[in-house]
């Protein structure tokens, strides 16, 4: 085994909101543990993403920690969608309530994770020259934390700030009176728009592909409505476990043409008028898999989007031609279509327009240069798997865990990857849907349960199946023929040039993922081999 001088039995990856619960179930199990986080506070995304108007669309109840009652009760929500500061600040103090800040190692990015065949143990090094070793190594590190970069010539060139909205300074960007370009109009793209509008000099929207943004209709919450869901936590609690994607929001189970075209209007509206991701879950049963369905709902927001812009070029601009509503995450909006009715916006269609190259000055199109003061890339993600495999991470045999998933991911329970001892996953692909902290707590409650099964039993060796794993993601992998899915969505990878074209989540459902974690677990964990540092060869469990 390599020399160091740290060695953990336990050392998770990530101090977003998915790390934090893992390390406080670490502690709670006596664990040996340690918490390496790349940036310089823990949050994860709320540390990260600090653009103006950066906002959860979950609702913040429903976004919570709830395995403390003393924390839920003295928790205030003050708006239904909190914003990126008051996230910031609950991690914060779940960190100090339960004082897990001790157990952390911030400003610690991790560049390479070595499997050791003849000890067990994972040795990992970080940009700063730092090595760990540990027996199991606990990867947290988020589906939405590598920044996607598009490759446009001359990116480097620019004389002025550059900034991506998953990299925002902590001291903020001056845009006042400054002529600003945004490229990209996804969900960062779509809540940083309107929230700089009044600000800048003139603001220029580099737009690839159009989005279908539905209101988030935010709003403050009262001391009575604080008070009303501190009461109705367990309540809360029970729906958001039996709700496929662990929102507040009660699952459709009518079909679309089940009601008359006036039923179906009247609830097209009251969806419009709701709040957050409730046109996601509860439209209609077959939103998202009967093309006539999606195709009337999508209609009906062309007709809010064209009521709303009042240049009808920019409206149709605006509407998504190459899918309907549901192919793609949908953004949640607040003022964004309004703001394109200001006269100092204009909208560049990159299809109809493609961009040239970026200058010292500004930004070339086919049509002309365009000069900026600053230019802001809201382009999301390299998501699901862009972290893991910026990891170094090496397994049996120094094979690369990029070279494992060279054709995409391949897992068994989205928490474990054949060939990769004692490597777990929490929040990464096959494993995460919907609202994150309620799929991530699923996941981390069994790597937890997993990890103590082995140590009672004197185990120093996990390891996934590669039968278990190729049944696996079959079964994730079959989810994708029944869904209307768009080629360019973040959760086939469709947005980074280059990736693997594959359907990335878990997409049955929360309570359907939780019931096959239950019946592993009932079977001995089945699909999974175990074995001592004294016995080489495995013991199969649930055979």
């Amino acid at each position: 085994m390599p020399d160091a001088s740290t060695e953990y039995e336990v050392l998770i990856v990530g101090g977003g909101l998915t790390g934090l619960y893992q390390l406080y179930r670490a502690r709670e199990h006596g664990w040996s543990v340690r918490l390496l986080e790349a940036g310089g506070g823990v949050g994860g995304t709320w540390y990260w993403n600090r653009y103006p108007a950066a906002r959860t669309d979950s609702e913040g109840y429903s976004y919570a920690y709830f395995m403390n009652e003393e924390l839920l009760q003295s928790w205030d929500w003050k708006e239904t969608f909190p914003a990126q500061p008051d996230l910031e600040r609950y991690y914060n103090e779940f960190v100090d309530r339960f004082d897990l800040r001790r157990d952390i190692e911030l400003n610690t990015r991790v560049t390479a994770a070595e499997y050791d065949e003849p000890s067990g143990r994972w040795t990992l090094r970080t940009a700063t020259g730092q090595t760990f070793v540990t027996r199991y190594l606990v990867a947290a590190s988020g589906v939405l934390s590598v920044p996607h970069f598009p490759d446009i010539p001359g990116a480097g060139e620019f004389a002025g700030p550059v900034h991506h909205t998953a990299q925002w300074p902590a001291e903020g960007v001056d845009v006042r009176g400054k002529r600003v370009a945004v490229i990209g109009t996804g969900s960062s793209g779509i809540q940083l728009i309107p929230a700089i509008v009044d600000e800048v000099g003139s603001l220029t929207v580099y737009q690839r592909t159009a989005n279908w943004a539905m209101p988030l209709n935010n709003k403050p919450l009262s001391p009575q409505e604080q008070e009303d869901i501190r009461r109705n936590y367990p309540a809360l609690r029970e729906l958001l476990r039996r709700t496929s994607g662990g929102f507040v929001h009660e699952d459709a189970t009518r079909k679309t043409f089940e009601d008359s075209e006036s039923e179906r209007r009247a609830h097209y509206e009251r969806l419009w008028n709701g709040q957050g991701m409730r046109a996601m879950f509860s439209t209609y049963a077959d939103l998202v898999t009967d093309p006539a369905a999606n195709a009337e709902f999508s209609r009906f927001l062309a007709e809010k989007i064209r009521s709303i812009v009042t240049d009808p070029v920019v409206a149709e601009k605006l509407i998504p031609s190459d899918h309907g509503f549901g192919m793609k995450r949908p953004p949640m909006e607040n003022g964004y279509y309004e703001a394109f009715n200001r006269s100092h916006v204009e909208l560049v269609d990159l299809r109809a327009n493609p961009t040239r190259r970026i200058t010292a000055t500004g930004i070339e199109s086919e049509d002309r240069l365009r000069e900026f003061d600053v230019i802001v890339y809201a382009t999301g993600f390299d998501a699901f798997t862009g972290a893991l495999l910026k990891m170094g991470i090496r397994g049996r045999d120094g094979v690369s865990l990029n070279d494992t998933w060279a054709d995409g991911p391949f897992t068994y329970l989205g928490v474990a990857v054949p060939g990769y001892p004692n490597l777990l996953i929490d929040s990464g692909p096959h494993g995460t849907y919907g609202n994150i902290p309620r799929s991530a707590e699923v996941q981390v409650d069994f790597v937890t349960e997993l990890v103590n099964h082995a140590r009672a039993h004197g185990y120093e060796r996990i390891e996934a199946t590669t039968e278990a794993a190729e049944a696996w993601t079959a079964h994730v992998y079959e989810a994708a023929q029944y869904y209307l899915l768009a080629d360019g969505a973040w959760y086939v990878g469709g947005n980074v040039p280059g990736k693997p074209r594959r359907f990335l989540p878990y997409s049955w459902g929360i309570p359907t993922y939780r019931s096959k974690l239950d019946e592993v677990v009932a079977a001995g964990y089945r699909g999974f081999e175990f074995a001592t540092a004294a016995v080489p060869s495995p013991v199969a469990s649930g055979a």
